[in-house]
Parts: C-alpha cells; sequence; structure tokens
C-alpha cells in the first residue's frame, strides 16, 4: 500500500473509467502552512484529492485549480495542481469566530465552486456553480452535469489523526465515445457507483489499491494502470515576488524600506517569505 499516488482504472465493459487517490505526506505539507481548525482541514483534504483526480483527466499540459468561495465563515479554500500531479493549496477563514460551523454547507453564504482549466497553450476555460448541495463531492458531480453532460460519481473522504491526517477519493465518468454514453441507462454507471458508494474509510486508508478495487469491483473486468506519484510542490520563488515589484514605483519601494527596514513577501500556499532590501529593490528595476 502507498499513499501519495494516484490510480487509474477502466471497465472496459461499462464504458465507465475510473480513478483512486490517497494522500498523506502531501497533504501533511499543506496543513503544515497554518493552523486550520478541523473543518477547514477536511475541506482542505477533500479538495485536494478532488484536484488530484481532476488533474488526471487533462488530455494535455496545464493546471487545474478548485475553488470554493462565498460570503460565509470560510472566504475561500483552493487547490491548485498541474498535469504533472504537483498540488498546491490554501484557505482563508473569519478568524473572529471563536468556532466554525461543523458541515460543508454552513460554511458559505451566497457560496460558488469555481474550476478553472489553464492549458499550457490555449486559452483558459473557467466554470461555476452554486455550493447549493450539502457535501463538496455533490457540488462536483453538479459541476459535470451541468458543464459536460457526463455521468460522474465522486467520493471524498479525510482521516484527521493527529500526525497522520489523510486524505482520499475515487472518481467514476461514463466515457464520452459516443452519444449513447452520457445515457446512464445504457451503461454501467449505476450500479458502479452504488459499488464505489459502500468504500469504508478502513478500506480506503489501509488497503492496497489492488485490495481495493477487488472488495468493490470483485465481479466486474477491470484494468488497472501504473499509479502515478502526488507530490506538494509551491511554484513561488523570490524571483516571481520580485516581478510582483515591477509595477510599484521605484520610490514607494524606498520609502516602505526606509520605514520599516524591508519589504517582506509570504506566500499564502506554503508560508515562505520573500524579504527585499535597497540594493533587490535597485536591481528590479534597473532590469525593468
Amino acid at each position: 500500500m502507498a499513499f501519495d499516488q494516484l490510480h487509474r482504472y477502466l471497465f472496459d465493459k461499462g464504458n465507465v473509467r475510473g480513478e483512486l487517490v490517497r494522500l498523506d505526506k502531501s497533504y501533511q505539507q499543506i496543513l503544515a502552512s497554518a493552523e486550520y481548525p478541523p473543518v477547514i482541514k477536511t475541506l482542505l483534504g477533500e479538495l485536494m484529492a478532488a484536484t488530484s483526480m481532476l488533474t488526471a483527466t487533462l488530455k494535455f499540459e496545464g493546471d487545474i485549480a478548485i475553488q470554493v468561495q462565498g460570503e460565509g465563515p470560510l472566504k475561500y479554500a483552493v487547490i491548485n495542481g498541474t498535469h504533472k500531479q504537483a498540488l498546491r493549496g490554501t484557505a482563508r477563514w473569519d478568524e473572529t469566530l471563536d468556532t466554525l460551523p461543523d458541515t460543508f454547507s454552513e460554511l458559505f453564504v451566497k457560496g460558488v465552486l469555481v474550476i478553472t482549466i489553464t492549458p499550457a497553450q490555449g486559452e483558459r476555460y473557467q466554470g461555476m456553480v452554486a455550493l447549493d448541495k450539502p457535501t463538496l463531492a455533490e457540488c462536483i458531480e453538479q459541476y459535470f452535469e451541468q458543464s459536460e453532460q457526463l455521468a460522474t460519481k465522486v467520493l471524498l473522504r479525510t482521516q484527521l489523526d493527529t500526525g497522520s491526517e489523510c486524505a482520499g477519493g475515487m472518481f467514476l465518468q461514463v466515457l464520452p465515445t459516443s452519444s449513447e454514453a452520457t445515457d446512464k441507462s445504457t451503461t454501467a454507471f449505476e450500479h458502479l457507483s452504488h459499488l464505489t458508494s459502500t468504500v469504508k474509510n478502513d478500506e480506503l486508508f489501509s488497503l492496497s489499491a489492488q485490495e481495493i478495487l477487488h472488495r468493490l469491483y470483485h465481479q466486474e473486468d477491470v484494468e488497472l494502470f501504473e499509479a502515478t506519484p502526488v507530490i506538494f510542490k509551491c511554484s513561488c520563488s523570490k524571483g516571481r515576488s520580485a516581478g510582483a515589484l515591477m509595477s510599484v514605483e521605484k520610490q514607494e519601494l524606498l520609502d516602505i524600506i526606509q520605514e520599516e527596514g524591508s519589504i517582506n513577501i509570504s506566500c499564502h500556499y506554503c508560508n515562505a517569505n520573500y524579504s527585499f532590501n535597497a540594493e533587490d529593490v535597485e536591481t528590479i528595476h534597473r532590469e525593468t
């Protein structure tokens, strides 16, 4: 059994594809960047598993970002993923509150789910749906129903034992190979979706991918492909932070340094801090 891996599988006779992901170290690295309340840890784990599985559906080099946002106690939570399964994420909430709601739906007022697909070449695509379902998984299913008219099953789970937090998920989708494929009644989707829903947390987080698939689908013909590693990786750097300073007048930056001693830019994703002094500012503006 291995975590931080994504497994793809295929039901040839059922015209349905599937994915299974389990995350621990990559998930824990995201959680380490802030003192997240348990309900937000859970949400970030679900978003991370979902982003990994959706990233695996890309047929080109690029990125996917899944973000939930609203006007309630949680302002936003987002996970970014690349076609190489490099993930990062963060969340912001109302820290003046003593406690946060325990349920997903209570975290948001006028909430929306936004999925942004950014190809390395070509135009960016962004779609959104209201967060009007009781779980993130159901909201993602609704997104696919509306945007692609593809029957989709999403299962998302987390486990928050201190020091060994893990997240995971499973994803089923009808293959869009013909007009018939989008009709649930002509595929095995409903049957397979029901079987997938029966997976228990201790199975998802303790068995190998092969054992999970055998327990769930032992009467089905399933083809399991080679696993893909999933990692936490932030794309921030001092160079990128310097690029953000290029749009600010040099004298304004020098005034800040004179008053505060330096300019400090912190990454919201990994909590890295980049410091700039007067010499750095001179160099930055000399290169513009």
